[in-house]
């Protein structure tokens, strides 16, 4: 068994922990310093030290608690998101076989909704050569989701 201080050992965490106490303290003994004109006066101003270390020690781990608390809903939220319909798997499948050019011209035309004119435009290209992948695109598409769907039957 590894010690704290080897690597693989629990050392890595125990310096944290050490760090984090160093920083209350620290932190107390600032408010303190701000404070000393009071402070000076009381019969234990150790004890203001310790309790404000405590309290900020106490404040620390709420708040990690309730961070921990929400990111834990958070993954209950996603765990009940629905993955891919086996539509959007043959889909993107398709697309994936299709030309560099024909799948950009498809996608822009039928997903983003833009005009034949300005894909030819963003591409470089005449309208009418936008229009033939678009053609060559769903012709093909149209084969490769066919050949997808072999030996599925309506029900």
């Amino acid at each position: 068994m590894p010690r704290a201080d080897q690597p693989g050992g629990d050392g890595e965490g125990q310096r944290q922990w050490q760090q984090h106490a160093q920083d209350l303290a620290q932190e107390a003994f600032y408010r303190a310093l701000a404070r000393w004109d009071r402070l000076v006066r009381y019969d234990d101003p150790v004890a203001w030290v310790r309790q404000v270390a405590w309290n900020l020690a106490r404040s620390r781990w709420r708040r990690l608690r309730t961070a921990r608390n929400h990111l834990l809903r958070q993954r209950r939220a996603e765990a009940e998101v629905a993955g891919p319909t086996p539509d959007r798997v043959a889909i993107d499948a398709a697309l994936a076989r299709l030309p560099a050019n024909h799948r950009r011209a498809v996608i822009l035309h039928h997903l983003a909704d833009l005009p034949v004119s300005q894909i030819a435009a963003q591409e470089g290209v005449a309208e009418g050569t936008v229009k033939s992948w678009l053609h060559r695109g769903r012709t093909t598409l149209a084969g490769l989701l066919d050949e997808n769907t072999e030996g599925v039957c309506d029900v």
